[in-house]
């Protein structure tokens, strides 16, 4: 009996490119299987009418980009959602999960400029653009000289409005350049472990419905269960923060064995202020992974102002 599984997605040049790498896996591992996928225009898909303000952390932040591709989800009307997991929110809906993860691409941040070779050959007052606040946070504390703006839109979108004038250089995941070709963009890789990335960058993840359990069989496969181990430790370690995607928060798992090296830091906007913390240890199963994240998780929570991580004093910093 041929089976079909529904794919809903973004429709962003990034967002395709990564659902037909989940669809051309599915189709090398099960030759039979039909595939549809469904294009879903997101409340988080930037417009020109909507400037370079941030996505507001009182209407979603950036779970407006999955929004809609759960509820479709949740009614039925796809079998799985393709997401680029740093960009979920720590807590899903009820009823929705992320069982299985790609292997994760290159996560480190790099610099793309038009003008500079680097962040730290760009003169004073020169303007970096980025729609992250982590990595606003991170350019400050290296550079405090310079004027970090919010850059909005998807990777095509944001380097043509750089090399328009917008701004003088931009911060962007490898990860999007590398699948989308555009790799001769970069001119600077940054160290993961100096300039840490967000939790789960670089990573493609396949949210389904909790009791979807015929979809589950036919994902699993797909699954790299080194990645989903470092996902579940730098996610649970951003839970426990009780951070978002829109809190300065960079979480960055590797493995040496099978024993894994977890560092997390935590920035004020401005960069002036910043907290670390790392563990290692060893990890066989999610449990292990979930809770090596919880450790560091509530470590830094008992060191770090509330304030910090409050909506008002994020809500303060985006103006």
């Amino acid at each position: 009996m041929t089976h079909t599984i529904r794919i809903g997605t973004r429709g962003s040049k990034l967002a395709m490119v990564q659902t037909h790498m989940v669809a051309d896996a599915l189709r090398a591992a099960h030759p039979d299987l039909q595939i549809e996928i469904k294009e879903i225009l997101t409340s988080g898909d930037w417009k020109p009418e909507h400037g370079e303000t941030r996505l507001a952390e009182a209407s979603g932040g950036k779970g407006l980009f999955a929004k809609e591709i759960e509820r479709a989800i949740l009614e039925g009307d796809v079998d799985v959602g393709v997401h680029s997991l740093k960009d979920m929110p720590s807590f899903l809906p009820e009823g929705l999960e992320i069982p299985f993860v790609l292997e994760r691409e290159d996560p480190r941040d790099v610099f793309l400029s038009h003008k500079y070779d680097s962040l730290e050959a760009m003169p004073a007052g020169s303007v970096v653009g980025t729609s992250a606040l982590r990595r606003q946070a991170f350019v400050l504390q290296r550079r405090p000289d310079l004027k970090v703006v919010p850059l909005r839109g998807n990777v095509p979108t944001r380097i043509e409005k750089m090399k328009n004038g917008q701004a003088d250089a931009l911060v962007l995941a490898c990860a999007g350049l590398r699948r989308l070709g555009l790799e001769s963009e970069i001119k600077q890789y940054f160290d993961a472990d100096e300039f840490l990335p967000g939790a789960a960058q670089g990573v493609i993840g396949l949210e389904v419905r909790s009791n979807d359990t015929a979809t589950k069989e036919i994902l699993s496969v797909l699954d790299d269960l080194d990645t989903n181990l470092i996902v579940t430790a730098e996610r649970a370690a951003l839970q426990t923060l009780d951070g978002s995607c829109r809190t300065p928060v960079g979480s960055y798992a590797t493995w040496s064995g099978d024993r894994m090296h977890l560092k997390v830091e935590v920035a004020s906007p401005d960069g002036k202020d910043r907290y670390q913390d790392e563990i290692e240890g060893t990890v066989e199963s999610g449990e292990d992974a979930e809770r090596l994240g919880q450790v560091v998780g509530l470590r830094l929570k008992a060191r770090v102002p509330d304030d910090l991580l409050t909506d008002d004093f994020k809500e303060m910093n985006r103006k």
